[in-house]
C-alpha cells in the first residue's frame, strides 16, 4: 500500500467513525418543557360583602348620667378596593340593656361608610355615619358617630377586627338632654 492509499484509507476510517466518538447515533435527547413559575399567593381584594357578629363595651353619658355595659350585634355591608385604598357602606344593629338612671339603653343601629388603606391582609380604616339610639322611655332619636378600626383576613372568607366609635344625640328626642356614647367592639366578619 503506497503512502497516499494508506493517507486516504485513514481520512475515510476517521470521518466515518467520527460519530462515535459523540456518543452513539440515536438522537440528542429533547430538553423538556420548562414548568411554569408558581408564584407566592397574593392577598385577596377587598372588594365584596360580608356579614359579621360585633361584641364590645359601651359607655353612655346623658347630661349628668353615666353608665356602661356590654352590648352584641350584627353588621353588614360591601367594600369595593380600589388599589391602595378600599371604600365601603354598611349597617350595624348592637343589643345594649345599660340602665341610664331608671332609663334602660336598649339598642342602637348605625348607617356606615368607611374609607381605608389596603395593608394586604389588614384594612386601617376611619368610619362615619348616622346613629338611632332606642331608649325604652324616652323613644328613639337619630344623631351621628365617627371612628376607626382595623380589620385582618384571617382567610378569604374571614375577618376579625375592632373598632371604636364616638356617638353624639342632640336634644334627644326633645327632652333638651344631649347623648353621647363611646363604644369599642371586637368583630367577626364572613367574607363573599
Amino acid at each position: 500500500m503506497t503512502l497516499n492509499k494508506l493517507i486516504l484509507t485513514g481520512v475515510v476510517a476517521t470521518l466515518t467513525a467520527a460519530p462515535a466518538f459523540a456518543g452513539s447515533a440515536d438522537p440528542a435527547p429533547v430538553d423538556p418543557t420548562p414548568e411554569p413559575v408558581s408564584l407566592a399567593p397574593v392577598a385577596a381584594p377587598w372588594t365584596g360583602g360580608y356579614v359579621g357578629l360585633n361584641l364590645g363595651y359601651a359607655d353612655i353619658e346623658a347630661g349628668a348620667l353615666d353608665a356602661d355595659g356590654g352590648f352584641y350585634g350584627l353588621s353588614a355591608g360591601y367594600d369595593y378596593d380600589l388599589g391602595d385604598w378600599v371604600i365601603g357602606g354598611g349597617i350595624d344593629y348592637d343589643r345594649l340593656d345599660i340602665d341610664l338612671g331608671g332609663n334602660d339603653v336598649e339598642s342602637a343601629a348605625r348607617l356606615k361608610v368607611r374609607a381605608g388603606y389596603d395593608l394586604g391582609d389588614g384594612l386601617l380604616y376611619g368610619t362615619a355615619g348616622a346613629v338611632r339610639i332606642d331608649v325604652d322611655t324616652l323613644g328613639d332619636d337619630t344623631g351621628y358617630f365617627i371612628g376607626a378600626g382595623y380589620e385582618h383576613r384571617v382567610t378569604d372568607q374571614v375577618s376579625v377586627g375592632g373598632e371604636i366609635l364616638y356617638h353624639e344625640v342632640d336634644d334627644f328626642n326633645g327632652s333638651g338632654v344631649d347623648v353621647e356614647a363611646t363604644t369599642i367592639a371586637a368583630k367577626v366578619n364572613f367574607r363573599f
